[in-house]
């Protein structure tokens, strides 16, 4: 079925694409805005069909805005085209985002955990203190998601370090592979690391593409203390009840695993005393995280220069922990193409006035211009949550998405006083859900290939947990982010 999707995408993609393209411009939309909704289209039907590889998408994006925006006419001087160089600069124009920056940074530093090995010491040992009995040992699982999300910025790096130390520890308890207690183990693994996606500004790619449009859109830069103050107890309650969720709906055969913590003990004892790179790395995490949390109130600098200054430590000669052949070899280059792509798709609806056509539309049909803060939210969340059964990547559902967002909510705040970059934020959030499919995340996929649950247990225990976010999303609408005034 995937793979007759896949085969499947590329050409419908094009056929909608030139579809599109046929139907007569809205008097108030521009050329280009129109041919940037078409493109826009194409994007998100190639990338939930997963039709090509993610970094070729980026290249064929590029080529469409390239060649279909340098023969439209030019958004400020319509009686000349654009031409294929500025089209182009527009198509290149995430590259310069500090966004960007942050995220590249943000791999490196992933890279450096898995050399040195620090990221599994971290995890052993908050294993080691929780106990043997099996609900110790998941609470556990959630905790260290919870602890990495601080240290390792990629949600894939934090859940690829984990799943073999699970898997081990399942295999060293002499747990049936096909057990309840393996399956909730990996489950916990992908969801605890997508909830707390939500909770770090820093744990996650799609946070990293909101930001960029936030700040290039809304003139706005949000810190990694305030985000935290923001997200952390929606992520707190929703690691509680994906805690008792996984219990209630999928309870383990034993209560406690024989000479389970002696087993993690030894395993940990296995990695011997603290090596030098990882002494090293936990100096500069510590330091970089010192730096993220004091952001605008001990120092003036923002989130992605400082991570670029710990990075480029990590590879100096003779403090360095990593060469760059090392990081090379350790770096998905295809997300940051991605990434780019992403936010210069998303600019571009943004510059060519396509989003804020798009949103006249929803707020008109929606009643949104009357409508309250809560309802909006609501309307909105539970329409990425929808969406977003059918894409793979949340920072690709980011890139795509969070521009129209941004321009909704622009267009119902000229009726209305409205925290629009909180708003926002809150949107960003439940694009990081993605708990109900194994194909909603790479993380959700990584646990799922260990073989330990079927696709309906993940959806068994997804389902739930989605509709619980949800609720906590509208819940923490009206009262804590109220308070903080992200809702007015």
């Amino acid at each position: 079925m995937k793979k007759n999707l896949s085969r499947m995408g590329l050409p419908v993609g094009f056929l909608v694409l030139i579809l599109l393209l046929l139907i007569p411009t809205p008097p108030e939309l521009s050329t280009a805005g129109h041919r940037m909704l078409a493109i826009l289209v194409f994007s998100v039907i190639i990338w939930m069909t997963e039709a090509v590889a993610y970094p070729v998408s980026a290249g064929i994006i590029m080529s469409l805005m390239a060649f279909l925006l340098g023969t439209a006419p030019n958004m400020v001087n319509p009686s000349k085209m654009l031409g294929t160089s500025g089209a182009l600069k527009m198509a290149l124009s995430g590259f310069s985002s500090t966004a960007l920056a942050l995220v590249g940074a943000a791999l490196l530093i992933a890279a450096a955990m898995m050399k040195t090995g620090l990221d599994k010491r971290i995890a052993l040992f908050v294993l080691s203190k929780i106990g043997a009995k099996t609900h110790h040992v998941l609470a556990g699982v959630i905790c260290v998601g919870f602890v990495l999300s601080f240290f390792v910025p990629s949600t894939t790096a934090r859940v690829s370090c984990m799943v073999p130390i699970v898997m081990g520890i399942i295999a060293v308890f002499g747990v049936p592979r096909k057990s309840k207690f393996a399956a909730i183990m990996l489950i916990a693994v992908a969801q605890a690391d997508s909830i707390w996606n939500v909770g770090i500004k820093t744990a996650a790619a799609q946070n990293m593409v909101a930001l960029g449009f936030i700040e290039k859109q809304l003139g706005t830069t949000i810190s990694w203390l305030d985000w935290f103050i923001a997200a952390a107890p929606f992520a707190i309650i929703m690691s509680v009840i994906l805690y008792f969720v996984l219990l209630k709906l999928m309870p383990p055969e034993m209560d406690e695993v024989p000479a389970g913590k002696e087993k993690i003990a030894q395993e940990l004892a296995a990695l011997g005393p603290m090596k030098a790179d990882e002494k090293k790395l936990m100096f500069i995490s510590v330091v970089l995280l010192f730096f993220w949390a004091t952001e605008k109130i001990v120092h003036p600098f923002d989130t992605s220069s400082t991570t670029i200054v710990a990075v480029t430590l990590m590879m100096m000669p003779g403090i360095g922990i990593m060469t760059w052949k090392e990081v090379q070899e350790r770096i998905n280059w295809g997300t940051l193409l991605l990434f780019g792509v992403g936010i210069s798709l998303g600019s571009a609806i943004l510059s060519t006035k396509a989003g804020e056509w798009i949103a006249h539309v929803i707020v008109e049909y929606f009643g949104l211009y009357d409508a309250t803060a809560t309802f909006i939210i609501a309307i909105l969340a539970l329409f990425l949550i929808l969406i977003h059964l059918g894409f793979a990547s949340a920072t690709a559902l980011s890139s795509a998405m969070i521009p129209i967002c941004i321009s909704v909510l622009q267009g119902a705040s000229e009726n209305m006083t409205l925290n629009v970059v909180g708003m926002v934020m809150i949107l960003q959030y439940t694009i990081c859900f993605g708990f109900i499919l194994p194909v909603n995340a790479p993380q959700n996929m990584i646990a799922y290939s260990t073989d330990t649950f079927e696709v309906k247990d993940f959806i068994k225990t997804g389902i739930p947990l989605t509709i619980f976010a949800y609720l906590t999303i509208l819940l923490l609408t009206n009262t804590y982010w109220k308070w903080l005034g992200l809702v007015l």
